[in-house]
């Protein structure tokens, strides 16, 4: 294990785009305020998509030019296509993500279109970006599962990801979407993918339905991934996937790290915090065990202080 993992925290966009309670602009730029304030470093702050398919990320442009001023955090957003584009650079994001899926089923039930027109309505953003000088990160969903197909072949997986790193990603985003991975999958995965895009460039996005998550991270680890996507508070969700839980928690994943004396810069007392205004907000707990752990020691240290 090395010394040190990169956390990408997704919260503000995967996680909250999933949440039924919409949250303002003003609260959402706070609650990103928040997150690097805890000392997150990379922040997915929105996605400039149609507000009639995802109405809880209207208003993405005003959150990132809220935020713009934190120049030493990297500040991605999600884009679908030269539209979301296009939308980005008036706002004038530096990084951006563009999605793929492992699965044609799901591809299908959640865009609409297969896989490879997926990727041909992405294309021209790649080369667009390329041009512009903006860094492109790639997602690919239903990596270990399909709630349509099943069980999905590592090699399916493995295609995807080399069109999106041949186009030009720098990062792909591996997802276990419905979280219905398990270590040695994960393990195997994260193995085939490494043959067509070097392990220093890929990141596992991995929910936490059935409680596998961590050690699924765990897992990839000791395969050498060193980036992790993770939600403040275990946020979000899969609105095409029954039953999925969110991601896994920052929180949790910072747990994990810090007890392995793997640094990752980033406060816990602050997190939690932001976690839980964020938490009240959408009117639910954090998922996160170790965020609800520590706001129970409090109340009982509170109580016994009274």
């Amino acid at each position: 294990m090395s010394d040190s993992v990169h956390i990408v925290e997704v919260g503000p966009r995967d996680g909250l785009q999933n949440e039924k309670t919409p949250i303002s602009v003003a609260d959402r730029i706070a609650f990103v305020d928040a997150l690097i304030g805890a000392g997150l470093k990379t922040v997915e702050v929105g996605a400039f998509v149609s507000p009639k398919a995802i109405p809880q990320m209207v208003g993405s442009a005003e959150v990132l030019r809220g935020v713009s001023h934190h120049t030493q955090c990297e500040l991605p957003v999600l884009v679908p296509n030269e539209k979301g584009y296009e939308a980005s650079q008036a706002a004038d994001a530096k990084l951006i993500a563009v999605f793929a899926a492992a699965s044609e089923s799901f591809s299908r039930a959640n865009i609409n279109c297969s896989i490879a027109e997926s990727i041909d309505r992405f294309k021209p953003v790649l080369a667009r970006a390329k041009a512009d000088g903006v860094r492109v990160r790639g997602y690919i969903s239903t990596v270990l599962g399909c709630p349509y197909e099943g069980e999905i072949k590592p090699q399916a997986v493995v295609d995807v990801a080399k069109v999106l790193w041949d186009l030009g990603c720098y990062e792909i985003s591996l997802g276990d979407t419905i979280g219905v991975g398990t270590p040695l999958k994960a393990r195997q995965l994260l193995r085939a993918v490494a043959g067509d895009v070097p392990m220093a460039n890929l990141a596992m996005h991995f929910h936490d339905t059935y409680g596998q998550a961590l050690a699924n991270l765990y897992a990839g680890m000791e395969e050498g991934c060193r980036v992790i996507d993770s939600a403040a508070g275990g946020l979000g969700g899969c609105p095409y996937a029954p039953g999925a839980t969110g991601n896994v928690a920052t929180e949790d994943v910072i747990y994990m790290l810090d007890g392995m004396g793997v640094a990752t810069g980033v406060d816990m007392s602050k997190l939690v915090a932001a976690t839980n205004v964020v938490s009240g907000l959408i009117g639910r707990p954090p998922v996160s065990r170790v965020a609800a752990a520590l706001n129970a020691k409090m109340r009982n240290t509170e109580g016994r202080a009274v």
